[in-house]
């Protein structure tokens, strides 16, 4: 299969002030679309291989990929660790977003979650602040490019949620887990508003989670 760069669920700008809509638009148009572009360029080379994933919704093909990539072949294999990792992060990063609406006319729950997400969060993390924190200090704490992550273990013996954070474009997938939220902290993401304030770039992401997707993924 061909994999296709996916449209954003809303416009360039609609995540201002907080995400800019140049960022937005270079994020998605030029870094994700390189993601794509490689990918499919190192599937080329395997044919076969890359028709064990044919017919299948995008973000499910991909799932099989980095949850197995021992059987992806080894000429191959870090390119689609690292651009199918992209790709895949990136779709997610895009859905778990949405425009802050205090009105209730758009999707976002931008704020505290609700729900079951909410219960297993305080479950396991106290509750929403102290769960926030601990997500923002691994966030701003990966050295280099990469990602923070909420995860859910679905082992039984280790079922749970869990703060993780990835090097380059690794996903919890890989691991075993599940990844249910997830934050870019590659500088593409936020330099061009933000610069080096990490910080204040994750603080201000907040604003635009969307939680009734990661209830979503959650459920």
């Amino acid at each position: 299969m061909k994999y296709e760069l996916p449209k954003l669920p809303y416009a360039y700008d609609a995540l201002e002030p907080f995400i800019d809509a140049r960022t937005m638009e270079i994020h998605h148009t030029k870094h994700h679309q390189t993601y794509v572009t490689k990918l499919n360029e190192a599937l080329t080379k395997h044919p076969a291989f890359a028709e064990t994933t044919a017919g299948k919704p995008e973000l499910e093909s991909l799932e099989e990929l980095l949850a197995n990539l021992s059987a992806v072949p080894e000429d191959i294999r870090k390119a689609v660790q690292n651009h199918g990792g992209g790709h895949y992060n990136h779709s997610f990063f895009w859905r778990i977003m949405a425009p802050n609406s205090p009105t209730g006319d758009l999707p976002a729950q931008a704020g505290e979650p609700t729900g079951k997400i909410a219960d297993a969060i305080t479950k396991f993390f106290g509750d929403f602040a102290k769960f926030k924190e601990q997500f923002s200090n691994a966030a701003v704490s990966v050295f280099g490019s990469g990602w923070a992550w909420l995860a859910l273990s679905e082992q039984s013996e280790s079922k749970g949620l869990s703060i993780i954070t990835t090097s380059n474009q690794d996903n919890p997938i890989s691991q075993g887990l599940k990844p249910l939220l997830g934050l870019d902290i590659w500088e593409h993401a936020y330099y061009l508003k933000y610069q080096n304030r990490r910080s204040e770039y994750i603080e201000a992401w907040w604003n635009v989670v969307n939680w009734n997707e990661v209830e979503k993924l959650f459920i």
